[in-house]
């Protein structure tokens, strides 16, 4: 018998194969007619082989992380390195209330938030209703006959209670929570000694066996538990063991209560109304408190919503997180561990220590976060942020929270097409800056540690239409000073690429127009380099008119550029006003890079803007004027205006 290949998956493979196999047998005639019996036995055994190496397959794949494409199996093999995926989050608001207790006799000295729902979006969000809650009391004191509910924290979604009681003489019994779309961060566990006891212990969250969240280590006493995802996105409790946490006992009763949310669908609500329960008690009696209670204020809308993890991230991050051991030494570290442990909306984290600078900063670690939501993080989350990396970073190293910077690329292209191939521009045009737009937002830029390659992006223009015969484009990189306005201050913007030095005049250097004490007209900010290309000083000017050519200097000296480091430093400087964005006075800094690969190094988040797109006729390539005699020539470098 012949040697055959068997490797084939496919099914017609399989049968040609079987068909190669029967050649060497003279009994064997009629197994290449597709009518006969033989042929339909033959796609009976193809078929079946068909599917034993596809289940074969699918077994082989799915015990391997990096491989395995079912939820409960890449969540399986990520419990076996201690990786427990992020849950789904509940959307959050501050929220702010009062009640007003002067109709009550004797008004009490405090009043009870009860847990449950809070607030219910008001309005018709989203052609929705979404309810707002807490998972315990809240308690405040009343001053003034006025009991106020400030800087409350509401979680979207169903408060949930479950209860289990604890039977030791089943040895199976598992602690499931019943419900999919749990955020974990809400869930509260306590344990009472039977069912009527009146008192109950909390038990905490732990990660691993090593955390020292209680602020001592674990022992057989610890109340703590531990939680691992299972099937169809729900979760189990697991207890401790009497070493390793605090065994529970027979008929010890365990009260779970979370919020069921659905995640970022409640984001964006501002307009609350109240749906709570407040009480007050009198000696052993319970009032309700239904009057005097005030309407609903927030000062940002809701946020915070997430889908739970994806396979796709679990496969990515578990690994990951294994490789750091809950420990944040290195910049990779605190990459892998903020928006894995510490704040998930993170879009993209840039991380660099203090002795990266000059002047270097010892003992301290700075940290750039994009959000996926927003430009900037809230003071307060930067608080949250650095106190929960105090578990996971070395003693001595102090983390900084870094305001999000943007650097901008700019382009300006003259693109040569053939009118005999697309006879309207505008639509050429507009195709061609479709293009564009979706490179702006891929995940080529819009992040730390991005590039923006210039071939690429001359070969993206050129592949638009067949009629795009070639183009001709120009780079300029712009940073957005926020201004402090009417006092002196001192200014430092670094735009992480060594800047090009095109004249020794001047001008390489432009800023949007804004206004200083003293001089009652618009100024701007330009360049002198010294005679190294390496330095130069900055001066202060203004134009005659806005079409003029000819500055006036109106003040020399008042900055510094460093054409290496690509950073501009300004003086102490009042500035009074400057160009409105985004509800803020800013000021437009541009400049030539000395390459067109434009790179956002360390906190630099890049961002593709302002591009402009014009069509030029190839006289060549159209047969205007084959010789060239007529041909437009557009320049390689950047616009000759001498402000922006």
């Amino acid at each position: 018998m012949s040697l055959l290949n068997f490797s084939s998956l496919d099914f017609d493979q399989i049968k040609d194969t079987l068909k190669n196999y029967l050649k060497t047998y003279s009994n064997f005639t009629d197994y290449d007619f597709e009518g006969s019996n033989l042929s339909t036995i033959l796609d009976v055994l193809a078929y079946n082989t068909y599917i034993t190496s596809y289940n074969a397959n699918m077994v082989s794949n799915e015990v391997f992380i990096d491989s395995a494409t079912l939820r409960e199996n890449v969540v399986s093999l990520a419990r076996n390195i201690g990786y427990v995926p992020r849950s789904k989050k509940s959307s959050r608001a501050t929220i702010n209330f009062f009640a007003d207790l002067s109709n009550i006799e004797n008004p009490p000295t405090t009043v009870t938030l009860k847990k449950g729902p809070v607030a219910a979006s008001g309005g018709n969000f989203n052609n929705q209703s979404y309810v707002f809650g807490i998972t315990e009391d809240i308690t405040v004191g009343v001053i003034d006959e006025v009991a106020l509910f400030d800087q409350i924290e509401v979680y979207e979604g169903t408060v949930v209670n479950q209860q289990f009681e604890v039977d030791i003489s089943n040895s199976n019994q598992r602690f499931l929570l019943t419900n999919s779309g749990i955020d974990l961060d809400t869930l509260v566990v306590k344990v009472k000694p039977t069912e009527n006891s009146t008192i109950s212990l909390k038990y905490t969250r732990q990660d691993n066996l090593f955390d020292e969240k209680m602020g001592s280590a674990i022992n057989g006493n610890s109340k703590i538990y531990f939680i691992q995802e299972v099937e169809d996105e729900r979760y189990e409790l697991i207890f401790g063991d009497g070493i390793f946490g605090q065994k529970l006992q027979n008929g010890n009763v365990i009260e779970v209560s979370y919020i069921r949310t659905t995640g970022p669908a409640g984001d964006g609500i501002v307009d609350f109304l109240f749906s709570g329960r407040l009480e007050y008690t009198k000696g052993i009696t319970t009032f309700p408190v239904t009057s005097g209670i005030s309407l609903i204020s927030s000062e940002l809308p809701s946020s915070g919503g997430e889908e739970i993890e994806s396979v796709e991230s679990v496969r990515k991050y578990a690994p990951q997180i294994y490789a750091t051991q809950n420990r944040a030494l290195t910049a990779n570290d605190f990459e892998i561990l903020i928006p894995n442990k510490i704040y998930p909306e993170a879009e993209s984290i840039s991380v660099y220590g203090g002795e990266d600078l000059v002047p270097p900063q010892y003992g301290k670690v700075f940290i750039s976060i994009k959000p996926r939501n927003g430009d900037f993080i809230p003071n307060t989350i930067k608080e949250n942020i650095k106190r929960d990396l105090r578990k996971y970073s070395v003693a001595g190293i102090i983390p900084e929270i870094l305001d999000l910077k943007y650097l901008f690329v700019e382009a300006e292209s003259k693109v040569y097409y053939n009118p005999s191939l697309a006879s309207n521009a505008n639509a050429l045009a507009s195709k061609i800056q479709d293009n564009i737009t979706k490179y702006a937002d891929s995940s080529e830029l819009n992040r730390y540690g991005a590039r923006f390659k210039y071939s690429q992006f001359l070969r993206l223009i050129d592949q638009s239409h067949s009629a795009v015969t070639s183009n001709i484009t120009t780079i300029n990189i712009r940073r957005d000073l926020r201004l402090a306005l009417n006092q002196f201050a001192e200014y430092a913007i670094d735009f992480g690429n060594e800047f090009y030095v095109k004249s020794m005049n001047g001008y390489n250097i432009k800023s949007s127009a804004f206004r200083v004490i003293d001089i009652n007209e618009d100024v701007y900010l330009t360049d002198v380099p010294n005679p190294d290309k390496k330095t130069g000083v900055i001066n202060l000017i203004s134009l005659a008119t806005p079409e003029s050519t000819t500055p006036i200097i109106r003040r020399s000296g008042v900055g510094l550029v460093n054409y290496e480091k690509g950073r501009v430093t300004l003086n102490p400087i009042n500035i009074i006003s400057g160009k409105t964005k985004d509800s803020q006075q800013i000021l437009e800094i541009s400049a030539c890079p000395l390459s067109n690969d434009v790179i956002g190094l360390q906190d630099l988040y890049l961002q593709l803007d302002k591009t402009s797109v014009e069509m030029v006729v190839d006289q060549i390539s159209s047969g205007s004027s084959p010789s060239g005699s007529n041909y437009t020539v557009s320049s390689s470098y950047s616009a000759g205006n001498i402000v922006r």
